[in-house]
């Protein structure tokens, strides 16, 4: 049983960067899945298939839409939201609630822009996935179960230089991932 979680000061998660800094550039371990049935649900998996068309099988991606798009469909530049481990470790302060992050998957990988720019393809499993442009930043939800400064944090300059809340992706191969693969950096341009 985990004790009474405390939301953490800007100061106390400021001197956790220099951690996050230190994830991996070039591999980076899957530490964990998340699949999201509906709105407000979550399941963690030890494995998960990644598709072309719906992303991680079995989410809410597809159908619940997003407001980033004119119709109100699903933006296939979001299809799958990843989050640096270390940074959810840090605001979430145990590993049970890593998964109110509300992200599918969990790299202890430097998601940077300066080291995963749009177009950065990373091969996991047998899937291959590809950082997409629109940014991923912190919202009502994550200050509701990070606080107010978590969401100041991944937000601020140096939190959207590091993508401190994540970054979106979507599958440019189908495939099966499973918690302890390896994520690796592809070359640029490997079609």
């Amino acid at each position: 049983m985990i004790s009474e979680i405390k939301h953490l000061t800007m100061d106390e998660l400021e001197a956790g960067l220099d951690e996050i800094r230190q994830a991996p550039k070039d591999e980076g371990v899957l530490r964990l899945i998340v699949r999201r049935p509906q709105i407000e649900e979550r399941e963690v998996l030890e494995e998960g298939e990644l598709h072309l068309d719906e992303g991680l099988v079995g989410d809410c991606w597809k159908t619940r839409g997003s407001s980033s798009t004119s119709d109100g469909s699903a933006n296939p530049e979001m299809q799958l939201n990843i989050m640096n481990a270390r940074v959810v470790a840090l605001v979430a302060q145990d590993k049970t609630r890593w998964h109110l992050a509300g992200d599918q998957l969990y790299l202890d990988m430097d998601l940077s822009s300066e080291n995963l720019p749009p177009g950065t393809q990373l091969a996991i499993g047998s899937a291959v996935i590809e950082v997409t442009p629109p940014p991923h930043l912190g919202c009502r939800k994550f200050v509701s179960r990070f606080g107010f400064d978590a969401m100041k944090f991944v937000n601020s300059p140096v939190g959207r230089e590091l993508h401190l809340r994540g970054i979106n992706a979507r599958v440019i191969q189908p495939g099966m991932i499973r918690v302890g693969n390896v994520a690796k950096k592809l070359p640029p341009n490997n079609d």
